[in-house]
């Protein structure tokens, strides 16, 4: 009988991206970051100290002009990053991460990963506590309401959760939600059209397409 710990490393994740994300140009999917990123950053209040507990490819914190740029992930895939950027290697909710430090938190496509909804909610507590009063924490992630055919294609999908679900695990876990967006972004890179800055840009000023093509929701919080 294979013990708890063998069930939860069971997953290889290294292979399981490699597969997810064959064929994907990552020079590309980084230069459509270089445009979403800083968007999104904007609309955090530019925050200097900014973590991404589930960094994987580093898109977002490459993307973007912070002081303190704090990557956790459980595995290292050995993709470029900025200077800026430290990595730590392990599970965000066990590794060791300063208290009241952080002004910004972005949390994408992390949160349907994990075991249970109480791994949601002791997630989300920790990250309270490691941010600053008045600091916004971002959530990035597929809205089952709008992908539920495809949101179990990915075999590392466990929770199910939406527009509506994330805001109150935000609540509950002590923020004070500001926004939800719940169309927002396309679900992946791979759409009719390839992946381009200009295209990014287009989209993002046009939220009459977020509501057609939008299968990711966005949610912002605060730290009151």
């Amino acid at each position: 009988m294979p013990s708890p710990l063998e069930i939860e490393n069971a997953l290889d994740y290294r292979r399981l991206y490699e597969y997810h994300f064959q064929g994907v140009d990552q020079a590309a999917r980084q230069r459509v970051w270089d445009v979403l990123g800083p968007w999104i950053h904007r609309r955090m209040g530019s925050p200097a100290r900014v973590l991404d507990p589930a960094a994987g490819r580093f898109e977002f914190l490459n993307s973007i002009d912070a002081e303190v740029r704090w990557a956790i992930d459980a595995v290292d895939y050995g993709y470029p990053r900025a200077e800026a950027i430290s990595l730590t290697v392990g599970d965000a909710l066990d590794v060791a991460v300063p208290d009241a430090h952080f002004d910004g938190v972005f949390v994408s496509h992390f949160l349907e990963h994990l075991a249970s909804p109480a791994h949601v909610a002791l997630l989300l507590r920790r990250l309270r506590r490691a941010m600053a009063r008045g600091g916004t924490i971002a959530v990035l992630g597929p809205n089952f309401r709008y992908c539920s055919r495809e949101y179990f294609d990915a075999p590392d999908h466990i929770v199910g959760l939406s527009h509506v679900s994330v805001p109150a695990h935000l609540h509950a876990a002590g923020f004070e939600v500001t926004a939800v967006v719940p169309r927002f972004l396309p679900l992946s890179f791979r759409g009719l059209l390839p992946p381009s800055p200009a295209l990014t840009r287009a989209y993002l000023r046009l939220p009459l397409a977020w509501r057609l093509m939008g299968k990711q929701f966005l949610v912002l919080a605060r730290v009151a």
